[in-house]
């Protein structure tokens, strides 16, 4: 999974986020995981993704799905275990600690954008110059 974080049109941002982008980081999601962190500074965005469940999971889950502009289309908080949820207009998802919600409180059209985390560039060992 890839590191970054996402940056809110209003509202703070979300420092570490990870994107499950590929068909196996999907399918696997946090399951057997750490927990995120409950104060809402981690997450997982799933692209593409329009619904998600939660079984397996150990605590509740709060979503917020996203549009394909990554605009706020809906959240759902406190998503408990053996549970799903959907958003028929959706094409990612992102997860939090149920609760983490409470505190960055979403709004409807609200961007929502995901950046990656800058890659170190390799040391400069002198081979190129």
């Amino acid at each position: 999974m890839k590191r970054g974080h996402i940056e809110r049109s209003r509202g703070a941002s979300i420092p570490h986020v990870w994107s499950a982008d590929t068909w196996w980081s999907r399918m696997r999601g946090l399951l057997a995981r750490p927990a995120l962190a409950e104060d809402g500074s981690e997450a997982l965005l799933i692209r593409p993704c329009a619904s998600v469940h939660t079984i397996g999971m150990a605590y509740p889950l709060d979503l917020v799905f996203l549009a394909r502009d990554d605009v706020v289309l809906e959240w759902r908080q406190n998503v408990r275990p053996y549970r799903a949820a959907a958003c028929r207009r959706a094409v990612a998802t992102i997860e939090f600690h149920g609760g983490a919600l409470d505190r960055l409180q979403p709004q409807q059209g609200e961007q929502w954008r995901w950046r990656a985390a800058a890659v170190a560039p390799p040391p400069d060992t002198g081979a190129w110059s």
